[in-house]
C-alpha cells in the first residue's frame, strides 16, 4: 500500500513545490513592477529637479543682468549729476564774474558822467594855454571813454564775448543821452565790435592804449 501511495505522495510535493514556486515567482513578478515604477517616479523626480533648477539658473542669471545693468545705469546716473554739478558751477563763476564786471564798468560810466566836460585851462606861469583844437581832442577823448564803457557794461551784463556786435539803441541805457556822443570837431565816430576801442577819424582823437 505505500508503494501505491508513494507516487501520489510525489506528485502532491510536486504540486505544493511547484504552487510554491509560481507563488514566489508572482512575488517577485510584482515586486519588479513596484521597483519599476518605483524607478519610472524616481526618473520623472529627477527631471523635474533638473528642470527646476534650470529655470532657477535662468532667473538667478537673469536677475544677476538686470542688477548689473541696475548698477551701470546707477554709475551713468551719478555721472551726470557730477557733470551737472560742475556746471552749475561754472555758470555760477560765470555769473559772478559778470555782475563784477558790469558793477565796474557802470562805475566807470557814473565816473565819467560825472565828469564835467573839459573847459578851457586857466593859463598858468610857464604852462601855455590849450589851443581850441587841444580841447576839442580832450572832449572827443572823453566821449570815447564813455562809448567804451557803455560797450564793456553792455558786454558784462549780456554776457557777449569780444567780437560780438550791437547797436546804438544798446549802449543807449549807459550813455547820457539816447544817441552816441557827437565830436566836437566835426570827426565821426567809428564804435567797433566788443574788445576794440572806439575811433574817431581826426587824428589825435583816440583812446590811449
Amino acid at each position: 500500500m505505500m508503494k501505491a501511495l508513494l507516487p501520489w505522495l510525489c506528485v502532491v510535493g510536486l504540486a505544493i513545490g511547484l504552487g510554491w514556486v509560481y507563488s514566489a515567482s508572482q512575488k517577485k513578478d510584482a515586486e519588479l513592477a513596484t521597483l519599476r515604477e518605483d524607478s519610472q517616479q524616481l526618473q520623472k523626480l529627477r527631471a523635474e529637479l533638473e528642470e527646476n533648477k534650470g529655470s532657477q539658473t535662468q532667473a538667478a542669471s537673469a536677475e544677476l543682468t538686470r542688477l548689473r545693468k541696475d548698477n551701470e545705469d546707477l554709475l551713468r546716473l551719478r555721472n551726470e549729476v557730477r557733470q551737472l554739478r560742475n556746471e552749475k558751477q561754472q555758470l555760477a563763476t560765470q555769473v559772478q564774474t559778470a555782475q563784477a564786471q558790469a558793477e565796474g564798468a557802470q562805475a566807470q560810466v557814473q565816473a565819467l558822467r560825472a565828469t564835467p566836460p573839459p573847459t578851457a585851462v586857466p593859463a598858468q606861469p610857464g604852462v601855455p594855454p590849450q589851443t581850441p583844437e587841444q580841447q576839442q581832442a580832450a572832449a572827443c577823448i572823453n566821449n570815447l571813454r564813455l562809448i567804451d564803457a557803455a560797450k564793456q557794461q553792455w558786454a558784462a551784463e549780456k554776457q557777449k564775448p569780444a567780437g560780438a556786435l550791437f547797436t546804438t539803441a544798446d549802449l543807449a541805457p549807459y550813455l547820457k543821452t539816447p544817441t552816441l556822443p557827437v565830436c566836437p570837431a566835426g570827426g565821426t565816430y567809428t564804435p567797433n565790435p566788443i574788445g576794440i576801442p572806439p575811433l574817431c577819424n581826426i587824428p589825435g582823437h583816440s583812446l590811449a592804449k
